[in-house]
C-alpha cells in the first residue's frame, strides 16, 4: 500500500510522526509537511515533498497513491479542500484524492469545532472522505500518553485498511 501522509498545523504534530513511526513495513509512505510542521521535525523514513511543489508526483491523479491522511489537519487546510482550494501539495493532493475517490482521511484537531468547521466536515463527508479526529477510547484502559497514541493512530490505520496490533480490541467475554 501507498499512503500518503499530510501534517498541517504545530499542534498535535506529534501524532502525525506517531502515525509515520507506526506504519507497518508493507506500508510505503510519502510524506507533506506544511511550512509549521517542517518547523517542528523531519522524519528520515518517508519521501519529504515541500508542500510549495505544487509539481510534486504526488499532485497528479496519475500518481498511485491509494489513500491519504492529513493528521493532523488545520481548520484552514480543511476549510480549503472542503471548499476546493489546491494552492498548496496538501491540498492539491487532497483534491486529487477526492476526484479519483480515493480514501480521504483528515484528522481536525481543533476543540471546540465552529459551526463553520462542522459545515465543512459535513460537506466532505457527504463526498466520502472520512473525517477522524483523534479522540480517545476510554473502553481500551490507556495506561500512558504512548498507550492513547497508539490508540488513535490504530483507528486511523482501521479506517485506512492498514493491519496492525497497536490497541486491544473490544472483546466479548465468553461465559
Amino acid at each position: 500500500m501507498r499512503l500518503l501522509l499530510a501534517i498541517t498545523g504545530a499542534s498535535g504534530v506529534q501524532l502525525g510522526f506517531k502515525a509515520l513511526e507506526l506504519l507497518p513495513p508493507d506500508v510505503t509512505p510519502y510524506l507533506i509537511l506544511s511550512d509549521h510542521a517542517e518547523t517542528v521535525r523531519r522524519h528520515e523514513r518517508a519521501k519529504v515533498f515541500e508542500d510549495s511543489d505544487i509539481a510534486a508526483p504526488v499532485a497528479s491523479g496519475s500518481f498511485p497513491i491509494d489513500a491519504m491522511m492529513v493528521a493532523p489537519c488545520s481548520m484552514n487546510t480543511l476549510a480549503k479542500i472542503a471548499c476546493g482550494i489546491a494552492d498548496n501539495l496538501v491540498t492539491r493532493a487532497a483534491a486529487v484524492a477526492i476526484k479519483e475517490r480515493r480514501t480521504l482521511l483528515l484528522a481536525p484537531r481543533e476543540m471546540p469545532f465552529s459551526p463553520i468547521a462542522l459545515e465543512n466536515m459535513l460537506k466532505l463527508s457527504r463526498l466520502g472522505v472520512v473525517i477522524a479526529p483523534p479522540v480517545m477510547g476510554y473502553y481500551a484502559e490507556h495506561d500512558s500518553v504512548e498507550a492513547m497514541e497508539r490508540f488513535v493512530v490504530g483507528k486511523w490505520f482501521d479506517m485506512l485498511g492498514i493491519g496492525h496490533d497497536l490497541y486491544q480490541r473490544w472483546r466479548i467475554e465468553e461465559a
